[in-house]
This record gives structure tokens, sequence and C-alpha cells, in this order.
């Protein structure tokens, strides 16, 4: 009965999105199977001592899904007719995307140890897509987030497991939240800040926020560490796609929370290694999304709108009111920054690091960098975010005091 279910939404999934016959098959195997047998796996290693070790574990079930999924893909090779529109192609790329990320966590490829992608069919059709689309040729967050097709309420992810459907979940809620934020705060821009109306702009960003960090803080009460340690992290690692390796998908590839970053005046693109950062993402964000993003770059920042403003129009009701909620606005910010580094990193990622054996340590991170380093480029970004007091990164906190100094 639940399978004819599912075939049934598939099919109409397949009207709507134009996508053929191969492409449902492929989907449908994602959804239903491939699930299945990572689960199968998680479960495995779990139960073992150590439940890092992957390699040689479980070796006949990860044939299983190596030919299951490579099957799919020559299928879709031999048709050769992806261009059914950014929507479609866009959902095939992170079906292919899944299996290649599924395939790197059971260590069934290893880009340390390779020169190209041991998954040929599977390189050569993301290959094709993401130069089509004009987007990295891997999974990225959107494809388990904002664009997370739901059949019968049931959604894609790697495994049925409850850590991972939290996961998805409450991050999905978190980027929505904060896309909400930067979506008010861009609107501000043709009214300036001394327009009435962009008083209540301010407050729909500050109210967005706040339930960013209503969010994190549902998320870091009910998330298992260990379950998202050990069975839902190791699905974002690098991975090779042909000759290159590309970074794992990260929970902050959309354009709203740098937004944000810019609008507000907290960070700068004339900063090098925020202005790196940006260049990192653009092809593992929506392309809406990087159009967004290089708009924003260009303005002028709300901050340096008011410190304009801070000597001629300092007194007036307009700058007090508006000053005044813009400061919360970043103060909300901030706050959400240090929730995410302060709480969710150093629990979920942080200490239970420190319990495993040196040799595990060696690809723990999304980005590829060890662990210490990525640990220490976001204490950078969430103090810039903060406008904490540092003079060894270009942060903000004075120029928030002087406007602080003229609102008290």
């Amino acid at each position: 009965m639940q399978n004819e279910a599912l075939r049934r939404a598939l099919a109409q999934l397949a009207r709507k999105m134009t996508i053929t016959t191969n492409a449902a098959a492929f989907d449908s195997w994602i959804r239903t199977g491939f699930r299945e047998i990572n689960t199968e796996l998680e479960e495995i290693y779990f139960a073992q001592k150590n439940r890092a070790a992957v390699q040689s574990v479980g070796d006949s079930i990860k044939k299983r899904l190596v030919e299951q999924g490579r099957s799919y893909i020559v299928d879709l090779l031999d048709e050769g007719n992806t261009d059914e529109g950014f929507d479609s192609g866009f959902d095939l790329l992170g079906n292919v995307g899944l299996y290649m990320g599924a395939c790197r966590r059971h260590e069934i490829t290893e880009p340390s140890r390779e020169n190209k992608s041991p998954l040929i069919e599977a390189s050569a059709l993301a290959l094709q897509l993401g130069a089509s689309l004009g987007v990295t040729p891997r999974f990225a967050t959107s494809h388990l987030a904002t664009h997370n097709y739901a059949l019968n309420g049931a959604y894609k992810s790697f495994t049925s497991l409850e850590a991972e459907y939290l996961f998805l979940e409450y991050n999905t809620r978190g980027v929505f939240a904060y896309k909400r934020a930067a979506d008010a705060l861009v609107r501000t821009l043709p009214l300036g800040v001394s327009h009435p109306v962009s008083y209540d702009l301010l407050v729909a960003a500050k109210d967005a926020l706040m339930d960013v960090i209503a969010v994190n803080d549902r998320l870091f009460e009910k998330l298992d560490r260990d379950r998202f340690f050990y069975c839902v992290r190791p699905y974002y690692k690098p991975y090779r796609v042909g000759l290159h390796e590309y970074r794992g998908a990260n929970a902050g590839d959309f354009a709203g929370i740098n937004e944000i970053d810019l609008l507000l005046g907290l960070c700068s693109p004339d900063n090098l290694s925020y202005s790196q950062l940006l260049v990192d993402k653009f092809l593992y964000m929506m392309p809406e999304d990087q159009s967004r993003l290089r708009d924003v770059m260009r303005r002028q920042s709300l901050l340096d709108s008011f410190l304009e403003h801070v000597e001629s129009h300092g007194s007036e009701k307009w700058f007090q009111k508006n000053g005044r909620i813009f400061l919360e606005v970043c103060e909300a910010h901030g706050n959400t920054a240090a929730q995410h580094h302060d709480q969710l990193v150093s629990k979920y990622i942080e200490k239970p690091a420190e319990e495993l054996p040196e040799e595990s340590l060696n690809d723990i991170t999304a980005s590829g960098p060890p662990l210490d380093v990525v640990l220490g480029a976001l204490e950078k970004l969430r103090d810039l975010r903060m406008a904490a007091d540092r003079d060894d990164i270009p942060s903000r906190f004075a120029d928030i005091q002087r406007l602080k100094a003229r609102l008290s």
C-alpha cells in the first residue's frame, strides 16, 4: 500500500516537474532503497566499539549501494536528455549528489587516495548538470533544505534516523528565518534609514532573527549528539566529482545570512578573508541567491547610513527610534552567531571530536581543513557578527559604540 502511494506521488511529481521516467525511477530509489541501505550501514557502525570505523565494514551492503545507484545513473546517461528545466535538473543533480555523498561517507570513495572519482558515470552526469545549471556539481544544502520536495509528507534524506530528520527540519526552519530577516533588510534600501516604515522592517528582521535563536534552542535540546556526529555529519564530507575535489555542503550555503552581515555593516566585502568566504560559497548557492548576494555586496550598509547622520540628525526623533531598533537587530544577529558557535558547534562537533582516535581526525570537517583551523575561522566570523572588541579583525565595535553613545 505504501509503495503504491509512493508510485502515485512520483507520477504526480513527474507531471509537475516534467521529469523523465528514468529520473522518476532514480528519485524513487533515493527515497526508498537508498535510504534503507544507508540506515542499515549506520546501525552497524553505531553498534561498534569504534563508531568511526567504516572501512571493511558492511562491504556487501556497500556493493549493493554502488551497483543499484550506478544502474539508474547509466540509464540517465544513455537517455541523454537532462534539459527538462532548472527545477528538474537541479533535483536530479541533488539525487546524483546524495548517491556520491553516501559513497564518500561509507569510504567507497576517498579523495586522498584517488586522482579522480571512481564513480565515473555519476561524475559525468553531475558535471553535465552542474555546468548547465550554474552551480557546483555536487549536492548542496538547498537539496536537503529549501528545495527538498516532499511526497505525502516525506522528504529526501540519507537515512531514516530521527537525528537526521531533526537536523534537516530545524536547519530548514533556521534558513527560512534568516531569509525572512534578509528580505526585510533589503526592503529598507529604497526607503532609507529615516523612513518611518524602515522601523517596521527592522522590527520584522529582529523578529525573524529571534526565530533563528528559538529554532536553534530547540535543536540543541532535541538532537542526539552522538547520532548526529557519527551518523549524520559524515554525509557532508568533501568528495571528488571527476578530477576535482569539492568541499562538503554547509548549512550556511545560502545568501540570507551574508546579506544580513553586509546590510547591517558588521562584515565587509573589502575584508579579504570574508570576501574569500563569499567567493567560495557562490556556486553552492541557488542562482537567484548568487544574484541577490552580488547586489547586496555593492550597497551601502545600514550602519554606515546611520553614521552619516550621527552629527547632523542624531538628536532627531527618527534617528533615535530607528537607530535603537537597528542596534537591536545587530545584537540579535550577533546572538545567533554566538549561539551557533558556542553551543551547536561546540556540542555537536568540537567536543565529540575530542573523543575520537587521532587517525580519525584527518577528514572530520565538511570544508576540508583541519578542525582547529575551521574552528578558528568560525570564531573570527562569530566575533565580526557580534562586533566584538578585537583589533586583529576588522570589527565594527568602535562604530557601534559611537552609535550607541548618540542614542543614550
